[in-house]
């Protein structure tokens, strides 16, 4: 038996939004493993709890009940100043927005990400150029957002989730902006980079022409886990 904790691991997980009579419960006691390089997709109706959950195991939101491991280490001990730390150096996210600053290059969008972890800019600089030319985009890399496809956009920010070269990868709704072409194509691209590196992923998706890419699929129904399948399996009317 391997003595390498999974990637992530929740126990009994509960959420709430609001106060007093306000107050939503979001999550209802959710536990969920994902493994060392696993693609896990979340999946569910609007309001089951997937993007607070994928918040959770990345560790941007703190749970009013349970436990969060992530990579082997209890999150909750940590100070938010090493919760931050431990982000920037273990985890990457992939927004549905994709979060890129307009006013810079592809190329330097990417290179931001590892300046801020004190990467030097001319190591930066090339690292950024090799991962835009791993996503196709060696030929645009100087080019700004605007300038640029959704799907090219989106393909920068896969780049740039890549740049600090991440143990676990979370991805909201990674093709909600993308034609069909489009999300098979960049679905592909981000699970072989991601399997290449040896990494996890974990994505939450509303797309059931992106689930033959997971290893496994949990589906979400009120804040709780109803069903989990793997990827070949899935049955569309569950």
């Amino acid at each position: 038996m391997s003595d390498i904790p999974p990637a992530v691991a929740a126990w009994d997980i509960h959420k709430s939004f609001g106060t007093g009579a306000g107050k939503t419960p979001i999550l209802r006691g959710v536990s969920l493993t994902v493994e060392r390089g696993e693609t896990v997709f979340l999946v569910g109706p609007s309001g089951s709890g997937k993007t607070t959950l994928l918040s959770i195991l990345g560790c941007l939101l703190t749970p009013e009940v349970g436990t969060i491991q992530v990579l082997g280490q209890d999150v909750s001990e940590m100070s938010a100043e090493e919760l931050s730390v431990f982000r920037r150096d273990n985890l990457g996210f992939i927004f549905q927005s994709f979060n890129l600053f307009p006013t810079l290059s592809a190329l330097d969008n990417v290179c931001l990400a590892m300046t801020i972890r004190g990467v030097g800019l001319r190591e930066a600089r090339a690292r950024a150029a090799e991962l835009l030319d791993q996503v196709g985009l060696g030929r645009r890399a100087r080019l700004r957002p605007a300038q640029l496809s959704t799907g090219e956009c989106q393909r920068v920010a896969i780049a740039r989730s890549l740049a600090n070269d991440p143990v676990v990868l979370f991805a909201d709704e990674p093709t909600a902006s993308l034609d069909a072409e489009n999300g098979q194509i960049v679905l592909g691209l981000l699970t072989t980079l991601v399997r290449i590196r040896h990494a996890s992923l974990v994505v939450v998706t509303h797309d059931d022409r992106i689930f033959p890419f997971a290893d496994r699929i949990v589906r979400l129904n009120d804040g709780r886990v109803a069903v989990e399948h793997s990827g070949s399996r899935f049955e569309l009317s569950l």
